[in-house]
């Protein structure tokens, strides 16, 4: 809920938040200011992310044989550490690390989280639970809005923004969705606005509704928790239905760099193509 005050400020400082306004990111006067607070209280993103890094990547093989997939290289780093620098990048310093196959590699590899200036957590899979089985693992963690990600894509989002379209709309989630040429090779959404009425699995490029894909990373509120059955679940079929159904799903166009590294040729383009966050 919001509400309306009325303040007082030196004029040159309300010039110099009339320049941030940009009509986009910073929609108006009152959008810029509640940003400022909320950039100054520590408030602007969630401060706790769970990253998915349980399964055995498959499609990586041979590789995944020896390294689970987190911890592939790419530019002389970890998959997973880009991922890291993101979270880093916008003051997310709470990680827990859902882990599974090879999960002493990955512990050995990260550690507490220190020396990436974080702290690391992890949980462990005894059994393949999925996109969403991790979650209620990780659930003592969760009391407060989160972030939830996968730790394969390499992803450039602004998790402010993000955050601020979540809260805007009272979602449960919010999902990034990410533009691709042809959708037909994945999940593709039909919005309304910026809510998700629904997700198109795999249509036909024709028949598409949009060009706008899950980019595998959400913002969570720690109630949906609750509609996520014990053992193997996936948000894509045990939660995300329910909730767009609901009228509590929303998705978050963005244009920032986004890779798939899901198969060998994906991973062998987004070595020759993703840009360095750090």
């Amino acid at each position: 809920m919001k509400e309306r005050v009325t303040l007082t400020l030196d004029s040159d400082l309300l010039k110099d938040v009339d320049r941030r306004v940009d009509g986009y990111k910073i929609k108006n006067r009152s959008h810029a200011v509640e940003l400022f607070l909320m950039q100054a209280l520590g408030n602007s993103v969630p401060k706790t992310a769970v990253i998915l890094a349980g399964g055995r990547g498959v499609r990586l093989a041979p590789i995944t044989h020896e390294l689970p997939k987190p911890l592939i290289p790419l530019h002389d780093k970890p998959l997973i550490q880009h991922l890291l620098e993101l979270l880093k990048k916008y003051n997310v310093r709470n990680v827990i690390i859902s882990v599974g196959y090879k999960a002493d590699k990955i512990k050995e590899a990260l550690g507490n989280g220190r020396r990436f200036g974080l702290n690391i957590t992890y949980v462990e899979e005894q059994a393949p639970l999925g996109t969403a089985g991790p979650l209620k693992l990780a659930r003592q963690f969760l009391t407060e809005t989160f972030i939830c990600c996968n730790a394969d894509e390499l992803k450039d989002i602004d998790l402010m923004e993000m955050y601020m379209l979540h809260k805007e709309n009272r979602a449960a989630v919010t999902i990034a969705l990410t533009t691709v040429d042809d959708p037909s090779a994945y999940g593709v959404a039909r919005l309304q606005g910026s809510r998700i009425l629904e997700f198109v699995e795999k249509p036909k490029k024709d028949k598409a509704p949009s060009n706008l894909i899950n980019a595998g990373l959400y913002i969570m509120e720690p109630e949906i928790l609750d509609f996520i059955p014990d053992g193997f679940a996936m948000v894509e079929k045990d939660l995300f239905p329910r909730l767009a159904s609901e009228g509590r799903l929303f998705g978050y166009p963005f244009s920032g760099q986004w890779f798939d590294t899901g198969t060998l040729e994906r991973y062998e383009r987004a070595i020759k193509e993703w840009k360095d966050l750090a």
